[in-house]
């Protein structure tokens, strides 16, 4: 059977040029005689998958000296409570709230100490950023807290919040690597793998190495310290090891298409395509304020949910799959990330065009 184009909010797409790497490499590891997900994390060999990878990413993202990169397990989720048990030392924390994911963090961290919701797009179904150039900001805020990307709603932070010099926390995991980004603005960034950088299981964790301290909140467990994982290079225990390599391996591919200048231009000209046919579509809308729209999930309806199951099935049996809307809000959304090949696309616009024709 030939390969789908797939457009899952994730797992997802992930580089064919790395999955036939991994195939070629499954049996044997370059001549190790077993596969990397056989194999010790303790061995010399993962202790070089694991460092290059790291050595990668931070060329990737131009990372300074003084940030620490992690790799953990337990999904961005688990973030949303270590996040809190790691900074809160004043128990005050600030949140943007834009989607579902920057709410269950917001929600989290109301357990762990004084979390306040300082803005939020929920009025109207979170298709919009709020302003946030003159935030309230507490003085004793220990972080201000932002999902850059929204998976479900389909939006971006284009502008960063002003902080007012509190330290910013990003959950990034859908735009990770999609574009250039300054780290300095960031004390902290997360990023669950399974969107733009491999399996589900890993979780990429950016952190000023200054915030990398013993004064966490008492209850954290071992295991959601940063220090823990920081002092082990992320070997402390068994990590996810098979992602990990596999992570490692995007990372090459990125860094062979031309580092993320290149994914930009790429990302930026396959999300024109698809919305250009949304703003003049009679059938097909978006459902995001043009000026917040996300380049990586595009969420889109028609007047009908009748329609919309129609045209999933049938994208579908037109190789076009994972196109239904999140549960929580349902319609169509299709997320373009990194490894969705321009012509993938071009394929959904022309079946988008021929189903409006079809059923006019």
């Amino acid at each position: 059977m030939a390969r789908v184009y797939n457009f899952s909010a994730g797992p997802a797409v992930l580089p064919e040029e790395v999955l036939q790497e991994a195939a070629d490499e499954m049996m044997d590891y370059r001549g190790c005689g077993l596969s990397v997900m056989e194999m010790s994390h303790r061995s010399k060999t993962f202790d070089d998958i694991i460092n290059t990878a790291k050595q990668d990413l931070k060329d990737l993202m131009n990372i300074p000296d003084d940030y620490e990169i992690l790799f953990v397990q337990g999904g961005a989720s688990q973030q949303f409570a270590a996040v809190p048990m790691n900074l809160m030392r004043n128990r005050v924390a600030d949140y943007i709230v834009t989607g579902q994911w920057a709410k269950k963090a917001y929600q989290e961290g109301q357990i762990y100490g004084d979390a306040y919701k300082i803005a939020s797009s929920e009025d109207k179904t979170f298709s919009y950023i709020p302003d946030c150039s003159d935030l309230p900001i507490h003085d004793n805020a220990d972080y201000v807290y932002i999902c850059e990307n929204n998976t479900i709603y389909g939006t971006k932070f284009w502008k960063l919040p002003n902080t007012k010099g509190k330290i910013l926390v990003s959950d990034m995991s859908s735009c990770f690597l999609s574009q250039p980004v300054d780290v300095t603005n960031y004390g902290l960034i997360i990023a669950g793998a399974q969107k733009n950088i491999g399996p589900a299981g890993v979780v990429v964790v950016i952190i000023r190495k200054d915030l990398i301290r013993d004064d966490v909140l008492p209850c954290t467990p071992t295991m959601l310290k940063y220090k823990t994982h920081a002092d082990n290079n992320s070997l402390y225990n068994t990590p996810p090891a098979y992602g990990i390599y596999i992570c490692g391996k995007v990372f090459k591919w990125l860094k062979d298409m031309g580092g993320l200048t290149v994914m930009q231009e790429r990302n930026e000209k396959k999300a024109k395509l698809l919305y250009d046919y949304l703003d003049k579509s009679k059938m097909f809308r978006g459902t995001v304020v043009k000026e917040d729209r996300s380049i990586m999930n595009v969420p889109f309806v028609t007047d009908s949910d009748e329609l919309n199951k129609k045209f999933i099935a049938e994208a579908a049996q037109n190789g076009l799959v994972q196109l239904s809307g999140h549960r929580t809000v349902g319609g169509m959304r299709a997320s373009i990330y990194n490894a969705m090949p321009y012509a993938g696309v071009e394929k959904l616009v022309k079946f988008m065009s021929d189903f409006e024709k079809e059923n006019a």
